[in-house]
């Protein structure tokens, strides 16, 4: 095997690929166990030159542009290649590619650093106001709703649910490119609902912390709820964009309720995906991910969640009460510490049985007919559910200080507790959310 052109060029640059896009060129030969040896060079050349991968490809510090025109006349030589996207607020490309095209990258580009497989990226998946004291948080007389900020809902997509009645003021589809807000799968409704939900349709029951928020979709997930790191990497580059063209009503928070496996690099921005949130939150951005529902075993903290600068928010049970005493850290919660050693997750907030929007007839919709709760309401379970209440927790601080920065919010989150202050920080984080404390009282 060792002998295959392939093979000796995943080894001689197995620094500037990373582990699963290594793994995926050297499965290309596992049918050539059953293969006879005088057939061998025949199907090598034809792995080499038609099977295509889907990669991200970064370029070194300050040779961005040098990096793709280079990288664009490699591919424009190779067949069945091409560039697709390029990120430039992170230094990357993605493109697909031959292995036979990978390998003249690596020989020829010179300001090429490392290569990524476009992994999978999935939502996360597995009484909620009250038990975090997000509602009716009232200062100066007067009670914060999140009014004036916008949030971003990087996800599978949103219904116009009537709970969301005027509030759905911009929408970005990277996976159908349709231009009017829709969700095929359910998740991102779901999601949006969890931060600002008006409550309407329920006599202000299923409200959520921020009721008069705005927010935009920004569909990143298929039907299934599946994504790309592309995808993802993408959505997080739109939301920066959008912000340089409206200044006057920017994105001030962003919700990730999706995650792929953490590998461990040699740091952690040297993830493609903690790259990118990590340039929303340095350009002003409140970003909130979900830490995951790989638990309880440790070091489960899925990516982008492994940033150490990101808000990672795991799900705690409120048992359906408003009162705290009987509430229990959710099973499926992903705990740390991180592949790097970290403390996360940073907060807990509720997400167990959590009741919010519905999209009809959506993917989630027709799977568990058994979550409807009346014609338009749905209950999941998720540290998917927990990240958006919190969003909707930054939206009430963001709208009583707008001059917060992310660091200062983060802050105030991860000091609002009253709850597991003094418990494991790889269970816990710094506790549970409490929105009432975590507001500025001035």
């Amino acid at each position: 095997m060792f002998g295959y052109s392939m093979v000796q060029m995943v080894r001689s640059n197995a620094h500037k690929l990373d582990w699963p896009l290594r793994e995926n060129v050297l499965q290309l030969y596992k049918p050539f166990k059953w293969t006879p040896c005088f057939l061998h060079n025949f199907f090598e050349k034809k792995v080499k030159n038609r099977k295509k991968m889907s990669v991200i490809i970064e370029f070194e510090e300050g040779c961005h542009e040098s990096g793709f025109h280079s990288t664009g006349q490699v591919l424009s030589k190779e067949k069945r290649c091409t560039i697709k996207k390029q990120f430039q607020t992170i230094n990357c490309c993605s493109a697909e590619v031959t292995p036979s095209a990978l390998h003249m990258l690596l020989s020829q580009c010179r300001d090429i650093r490392k290569i990524y497989l476009n992994r999978e990226v999935k939502a996360l998946l597995d009484t909620a106001t009250e038990s975090s004291h997000a509602k009716e948080v009232t200062r100066n007389g007067t009670v914060l709703t999140g009014k004036g900020v916008t949030v971003a809902v990087i996800d599978t997509g949103i219904y116009h649910h009537p709970d969301l009645e005027g509030r759905i003021i911009g929408f970005a589809d990277f996976v159908n490119q349709k231009t009017e807000p829709y969700d095929d799968n359910g998740h991102g409704t779901h999601c949006a609902g969890d931060i600002a939900s008006s409550g309407a349709s329920s006599s202000g029951k299923y409200q959520g912390p921020a009721p008069e928020a705005d927010l935009i979709g920004v569909k990143v997930l298929n039907k299934s709820g599946s994504g790309t790191l592309a995808d993802i990497i993408e959505g997080v580059e739109w939301c920066i964009q959008y912000n340089k063209e409206h200044t006057k009503n920017p994105i001030r928070i962003i919700s990730m309720s999706l995650g792929g496996d953490a590998l461990k690099y040699d740091k952690e921005t040297d993830d493609p995906l903690v790259k990118a949130v990590e340039e929303a939150w340095n350009e002003g951005i409140v970003v909130c991910v979900a830490a995951g529902n790989s638990g309880p075993e440790a070091q489960t903290i899925s990516s982008p969640g492994v940033s150490e600068k990101v808000i990672t928010v795991g799900a705690y049970d409120d048992n359906d009460t408003a009162s705290n005493e009987d509430d229990t850290v959710a099973s499926f919660s992903s705990r740390g510490p991180t592949v790097y050693g970290k403390e996360k997750p940073d907060i807990l907030a509720p997400g167990v049985d959590i009741v919010s929007l519905r999209s009809p007839r959506s993917y989630l919709d027709k799977l568990q007919k058994s979550n409807r709760v009346g014609s338009l309401y749905f209950s999941l379970s998720g540290t998917s559910m927990a990240t958006p209440i919190c969003a909707g927790i930054a939206a009430l601080i963001l709208q009583q200080n707008p001059q917060l920065s992310p660091d200062e919010v983060k802050t105030l989150i991860r000091q609002s507790p009253d709850q597991w202050t003094n418990e494991d920080p790889n269970i816990y984080g710094a506790g549970a959310v409490n929105a009432e404390n975590a507001v500025p009282k001035e």
